[in-house]
């Protein structure tokens, strides 16, 4: 995000704001891109958006992902590649089934996004969602996950997102696409939420039944 979100965000004034995020860039913890432009080019330069690196990231603590991994490896090892599924499904079941109500309660499947990315809030994911409009994957929401704990687990072991992509859909009662993931070195994990289902597909409920 931009230095004056986060200051409005923190209710500090925005040269506070870029003193701070400067002093993260010098010592790696965040770099910066230029922000998409939206319509015609302003005078000055682009805005600029700010991102945590790696090592930024870290400060969230990882401190159990060498012993993480290490089980993983074991369980695939002696139990086989569907155990580690079965496990990446327990795992994210935990996660999301404390906030099925909430979400289901949404109307929607941009509000059950919304309600959904509250949910990821509360567990350490600091997800927002933003609406988008006609794109390469339509109209609808982005589910967006700025911080992901199982980050360096994930990238030796993807069934942990495949799992929570398929959880997602479930949830939310619609096909969901995920676009980006943190764990395949990008900025934040990204699900794409279609405002309808796409033609010839049948929705699942929240329940777990067909909708009509």
């Amino acid at each position: 995000m931009t230095a004056g979100v986060v200051a409005e965000r923190l209710g500090i004034s925005p040269t506070a704001v870029r003193r701070h995020l400067d002093a993260l860039v010098a010592d790696g913890e965040a770099e910066t891109r230029d922000a998409p432009r939206r319509g015609p080019r302003g005078r000055g330069r682009p805005a600029k958006l700010f991102l945590l690196t790696e090592t930024g990231r870290a400060r969230f603590g990882h401190a159990y992902d060498d012993l993480a991994v290490a089980a993983i490896r074991f369980l695939a090892e002696h139990a086989g590649e569907d155990a580690v599924r079965a496990f990446a499904e327990r795992r994210v079941a935990a996660l999301v089934e404390p906030h099925r109500a909430a979400v289901n309660a949404a109307d929607g499947p941009a509000h059950r996004a919304e309600a959904l990315a509250a949910a990821l809030t509360r567990e350490g994911y600091a997800a927002s969602t933003r609406q988008v409009g006609a794109s390469a994957t339509g109209a609808g929401a982005q589910l967006c996950q700025h911080h992901c704990p199982v980050a360096h687990v994930a990238a030796e072991f993807p069934q942990l997102c495949e799992a929570e992509t398929e959880a997602f859909a479930k949830l939310l009662g619609t096909h969901v696409q995920r676009l980006a993931t943190i764990a395949r070195g990008d900025a934040a994990c990204t699900t794409h939420v279609p405002a309808e289902n796409p033609p010839g597909l049948q929705a699942k409920a929240p329940d777990g039944g067909e909708r009509e």
